[in-house]
């Protein structure tokens, strides 16, 4: 395939030379057989580097993203890429339901057809991607040419013959979409990390500590209630927090909270219509779906103030609501591209059969396309449910599928006679493509029965309401049975730390908030108060962060878990080792895995795909987006708006530059306290100043 420029350095120099400002650069055009024709390129000068690579494979190498011994990019990535990830085999059970996971490919994975290995016997990394293959060496060619500075360079390799062909197509056409509005996210079975059935987990040699933690825990928490008894005659002590959570509208926000899921159906009863041509997503139907989520939102924030709440129930309702937002959101949208895929497809195969009604001419026909000047090599990629990342990451670096399917669908809409080569080759040209969105629209059901449009059901919707996810796929890894005794376990924890929380702040927090509120009805000035401030900062930075910590746990390691049980959900990744985080970025990804999923698909990717912005500016989008839910999260708390919040959280994005810079990068440790420094004085100076000022 002729191509328009192709770049290589060239590896090899003149003998009577020996700076490198005198390396070539080599520009032609590389052909179908991997042989590209090259010459010097007289407007190149190369730049001043100290240590320049001396080879063609150092070179690549250097171009490479760099990744850590896991796997993952480093912090120099911020972006997360669906399609380049492979699932986990440990991770696959062999003969289960859902997910997406094909037996053939489970088979190829080692693990055997048997379906020996149980549930609890998975052992899964917390960051499983693989890192990409290492060659040895390079094969290349290169040949000079009796003509000055021409060259012939012969790539035997497959995977060099591959970069330079995706370069040339990419160089061909800039302003080309690389990446699709939606990628399939990878679910796969895997437990939380201090999941007692994580044996990944109980083999830790700091096992011992987190039994040492709850322990003096339940012992210190033990003393405290004794105190209380003693002082008050309750074990809550005056017990305001607990009568302030259950003293009014208990049932009321029960029904409020059914109200508001059951109101989710709005998204189904509109893709209904967008499947029944009634309603069309990219004219009208995305802006109908964005305008009811506003008034959503506005519906939820309004039932609070009309029922005047206390900042328990607001902030429960608030953030449920929140919740159901982004999960119509995901439904809607993806499914709203789905129904998009399917026009597409329905359109295909009407032109499929225009072409078979066509009668072939027997002389070879003048109308475009020739079946000699197409490219069909990519139709030996045939679209299959085994290896559907691998097609898509071929279509998203090839450009000859869009084109011939263009011309293809011009030649059958003129009507101009086509010879019996022609509509061969039409026909092959379309089939695929039309498999190819029928594995779109399939997406991870493994069966097919749950593919568009046959998922837009009640029970379907609902399921996913229920599930403990924010991103919609077609299909979810699940487990096979239910542990009731472990959600007992799980629900007794709940109520356990409930109650260790109420104890802290009943003893710790709550009269540090009664005495600034003390200071402010006795008149006293701000500069007044704020010389109590650092005082007021230290009684609250031991009880907040411990509210901190145990607020993530009770939500993330027990509420999660439990529905994910009682829901047979086998995807429990909903967080990684965020303390261990040496950047904010990291952290951002790790402690909130549902919450960054949807970001990282709905609101990053899609920024990149719809707004056509680069990913500093989507990366800016997207904390900006979070910074301002949590905003809305404090004024729930302190019925203020001020921005502190806000702020900060956006002042982790130079902080982000900063542990990317030469005094932070490869120092793990530093880069770990100093977060740890951010999240044990984060909570309660942000407290501090609601309180205060």
């Amino acid at each position: 395939m002729p191509g328009s420029l192709a770049t290589v350095r060239s590896a090899l120099e003149p003998s009577s030379r020996s700076s490198s400002t005198d390396a070539l650069q080599l520009v032609g055009e590389l052909g179908p057989d991997g042989i590209a024709n090259l010459s010097a390129d007289p407007n190149y000068s190369p730049p001043s580097r100290s240590n320049p690579p001396r080879s063609l494979k150092a070179a690549l190498d250097a171009a490479e993203p760099r990744r850590d011994s896991s796997g993952y990019t480093t912090s120099d990535s911020s972006e997360e890429d669906y399609d380049a990830l492979r699932h986990e085999p440990s991770a696959v059970i062999v003969g289960s339901k859902g997910g997406g996971f094909e037996k053939e490919s489970i088979e190829k994975s080692g693990l055997g057809i048997n379906g020996n290995r149980t549930y609890e016997d998975i052992k899964t990394p917390a960051k499983s991607r693989p890192t990409p293959t290492r060659l040895k060496s390079i094969p290349v060619t290169l040949n000079k040419l009796s003509e000055k500075g021409r060259y012939i360079l012969t790539a035997d390799d497959e995977a060099l013959r591959e970069i330079l062909r995706v370069g040339i197509e990419r160089e061909k056409n800039p302003d080309k979409k690389r990446r699709k509005k939606f990628s399939d996210l990878v679910f796969t079975r895997q437990f939380t990390a201090f999941d007692r059935q994580n044996t990944a987990s109980a083999d830790s040699p700091f096992h011992g500590f987190f039994t040492l933690f709850w322990l003096g825990t339940a012992i210190y928490c033990a003393r405290l209630a004794a105190e209380n008894w003693t002082k008050h005659g309750n074990f809550l002590g005056t017990n305001e927090i607990a009568g302030l959570m259950f003293h009014r509208d208990v049932m009321v926000l029960g029904l409020s909270d059914g109200v508001m899921c059951g109101a989710t159906g709005f998204g189904l009863v509109l893709q209904k219509l967008v499947n029944a041509g009634v309603v069309n997503w990219n004219r009208e139907g995305w802006i109908i779906q964005s305008v009811w989520e506003l008034m959503f939102i506005v519906l939820v924030l309004e039932w609070t103030l009309f029922r005047e709440w206390p900042w328990t129930h607001t902030v429960f309702f608030v953030l449920h609501g929140l919740v159901m937002l982004m999960k119509q959101h995901s439904y809607a949208f993806y499914n709203g591209h789905l129904s998009e895929t399917y026009k597409i497809r329905h359109t295909l195969e009407r032109k499929l059969k225009q072409l078979d009604s066509t009668e072939p001419v027997k002389t070879p026909s003048e109308t475009t396309p020739r079946v000699s000047s197409m490219s069909t090599s990519y139709l030996d990629h045939r679209p299959t449910a085994s290896d559907l990342n691998q097609r898509r990451q071929y279509r998203r670096s090839s450009m000859d599928g869009d084109s011939n399917l263009k011309e293809v669908a011009a030649a059958i809409e003129s009507g101009e006679p086509l010879d019996v080569d022609q509509i061969q080759t039409f026909a092959r040209i379309m089939k695929w493509e039309i498999d190819a969105l029928s594995e779109d629209l399939k997406g991870k059901s493994s069966s097919g029965s749950n593919s568009y449009p046959e998922n837009l059901t009640i029970a379907n919707h609902y399921e996913y309401i229920v599930l403990p996810t924010l991103v919609y796929e077609l299909e979810y890894p699940r487990s096979d049975k239910i542990n009731w005794y472990y959600v007992a376990e799980k629900v007794i924890a709940v109520f356990g730390v409930l109650t260790i929380m109420n104890l802290v702040s009943q003893s710790y927090i709550y009269p540090v908030v009664v005495r600034t509120i003390e200071m402010k009805d006795a008149g006293m000035t701000l500069p007044e108060r704020l010389k109590v401030f650092p005082w007021i900062l230290s009684d609250l930075m031991f009880p907040f962060m411990t509210e901190y910590m145990l607020t993530w746990y009770v939500i993330w390691e027990l509420i999660l878990n439990v529905l994910a049980e009682v829901t047979y959900f086998a995807d429990r990744g909903f967080y990684a080792d965020w303390w261990n985080s040496i950047s904010w970025d990291q952290f951002a990804r790790d402690w909130n895995r549902p919450v960054h999923n949807f970001l990282l698909r709905h609101v990053y990717h899609s920024s990149i795909s719809s707004m056509q912005v680069n990913k500093k500016t989507a990366t800016l989008i997207t904390f900006f987006l979070s910074a301002c839910v949590h905003e809305l999260v404090m004024w729930c708390l302190f019925k203020k708006l001020r921005g502190y919040l806000l702020f900060l959280q956006m002042m982790q994005l130079p902080l982000v530059s900063l542990s990317r810079t030469r005094w932070l990068k490869g120092r793990a440790t530093l880069g770990n306290l100093i977060f740890w420094i951010g999240i044990f004085t984060g909570p309660s100076l942000l407290c501090s100043l609601y309180l205060i000022i």
